[in-house]
């Protein structure tokens, strides 16, 4: 990747967090491109989790910096990353069991909006919510669900809902946690294909145990250990790795390569 001529959209410089005496991340410099499909991937226990949460906002840095198109965003409340364009897909997958996936977007939508006070009014009577929430549903294969109550979801497009309504967003950045986990094999490929299909201005960074998904999706990839970044690089330098080979050999887990 050239980095010399690719707009960085989020950038994180020498994050540290402490719990006690742990450093659970340790000065972790980290940028993502516009346009990217980045991988963040490492063994259990790696440090994944608790860097997407300083991230979004969920925990204070206890060192370092997070800045979003070029701008300081470190104390920010998570709501306030969202509204400026910093999306997770776990920060909303929450769904509303009794409502079905037009009404939850439809809410989603309106809020976005500015219509948050009356989205519960008849999606005809507000035309730009009934376009916009037309346009995500078929892009995520729910149209022939858009009636059913979330509850009564098969696995797949529950997760499929989840990605439509940090979509909805309009995120800058999307970090997408870990999205076929838990999905059977059988629903797994239409998930796949929709994420493969995520719009090109919409920047990824992908949090994934299946390094299949992984290899397939990613054109970059930062692999963390212990809390550090080991090496980062294009899937086949990560692939060929002897270090990244040595560390998940080393936890019992298979790379792809």
């Amino acid at each position: 990747m050239n980095t010399s001529t690719t707009h960085t959209v989020l950038r994180t410089e020498g994050l540290v967090k402490r719990f006690g005496g742990i450093a659970a991340t340790q000065d972790v410099s980290l940028n993502v491109h516009h346009g990217a499909r980045h991988a963040l991937i490492g063994p259990n226990g790696a440090g994944k989790t608790t860097l997407i949460n300083l991230l979004t906002g969920v925990l204070e840095p206890s060192a370092g910096r997070i800045l979003l198109d070029g701008n300081d965003i470190t104390t920010l409340a998570p709501h306030q990353r969202v509204r400026r364009g910093m999306v997770r897909t776990f920060q909303i997958n929450q769904l509303f069991n009794s409502l079905t996936p037009q009404e939850t977007l439809a809410m989603v939508v309106a809020q976005h909006l500015g219509l948050g006070g009356r989205w519960w009014q008849p999606l005809g009577r507000q035309p730009a919510v009934n376009e916009r929430c037309d346009r995500l549903l078929e892009q995520f294969h729910l149209g022939d669900v858009r009636h059913v109550r979330t509850e009564h979801l098969a696995y797949g497009k529950r997760r499929l809902l989840e990605i439509a309504i940090a979509l909805a967003c309009e995120p800058r950045v999307l970090l997408l946690d870990e999205p076929v986990a838990g999905v059977p094999a059988g629903e797994r490929e239409e998930l796949l294909r929709t994420v493969a299909a995520l719009p090109a201005d919409v920047s990824v960074l992908l949090i994934e145990h299946d390094m299949d998904l992984v290899f397939e999706f990613a054109r970059f990839i930062t692999v963390l250990v212990n809390g550090a970044v080991l090496v980062e690089g294009t899937p086949e330098a990560i692939a060929n790795d002897p270090q990244v080979k040595a560390v998940y050999l080393g936890h019992g887990e298979a790379i792809h390569g």
